[in-house]
């Protein structure tokens, strides 16, 4: 089963910055701060959040970032990227974050990075028709983990994790199902494995993690209504893993 493509307009931004809350809430992080447009909606639906609607760098201190979902476009976010990746603690890059992001300023972090595109976002990045990366995945994935010296989660009906770089063993996630291919699904995934991020995972095994729990969420939360329903479904799916 696959992962959705994201969300469309300014209700499918608040939204997205919604799920990737509620995917990193359910990551076993300590807490969770949010910044962007959407710091009323976020904290309107978890309170527990410690939101800001300023940029990254007045946010306050965290163990990792995850840039992207529900930015949306022009310079303030583009700034809000940048900063990000200026910071020294791992950073997970989804959805409008890998439009905005600098090629060069990411190549040249030392702190990980996590890619987390699409089939479509992944063409972009790579150049070529979206049709190619849909028939040649592990290379696709392997070679944005070359071009990007990042580690890449390759969201879809398979999902594929590179390592930075991309020499040495690929992955492939066992556990997805077509629920997953609920719009916004990929946004709990993104929180979901940054939070894994912030507790101390290298990126490869945060990717691994991260969809390997969000797959058993999306089998457990079926059928859906919303993605919601597999932020919702995080924490008895952490047990199924634990008591296994």
């Amino acid at each position: 089963g696959g992962v959705d493509e994201g969300l469309e307009g300014g209700a499918g931004l608040v939204v997205a910055a919604v799920l990737a809350v509620a995917g990193a809430l359910g990551g076993g992080a300590g807490a969770v701060r949010y910044a962007g447009p959407a710091a009323d909606a976020v904290i309107a639906r978890f309170p527990e959040t410690l939101v800001s609607s300023g940029p990254p760098s007045q946010a306050g201190r965290v163990q990792a970032w995850v840039v992207g979902p529900g930015l949306g476009d022009g310079d303030e976010a583009r700034e809000s990227v940048r900063e990000a990746l200026a910071s020294d603690v791992p950073v997970l890059v989804d959805a409008d974050g890998l439009r905005l992001m600098d090629a060069g300023q990411l190549r040249g972090r030392t702190a990980p990075v996590l890619l987390t595109p699409h089939a479509g976002e992944a063409a972009a990045l790579l150049g070529v028709g979206r049709e190619e990366v849909e028939s040649a995945r592990l290379a696709s994935a392997r070679e944005l983990a070359r071009r990007y010296g990042a580690a890449v989660l390759l969201k879809g009906s398979t999902t594929v994790v590179a390592p930075p770089g991309g020499d040495g063993p690929l992955r492939v996630n066992p556990t997805g199902t077509g629920w997953l291919a609920t719009a916004g699904s990929g946004d709990v995934l993104s929180g979901l494995a940054g939070s894994l991020l912030a507790c101390g995972l290298a990126p490869v095994d945060a990717a691994v993690a991260g969809s390997y729990v969000h797959g058993l969420a999306g089998r457990r939360a079926a059928p859906l209504t919303s993605a919601l329903d597999v932020a919702e479904a995080l924490r008895p799916a952490w047990r199924d893993v634990s008591e296994a």
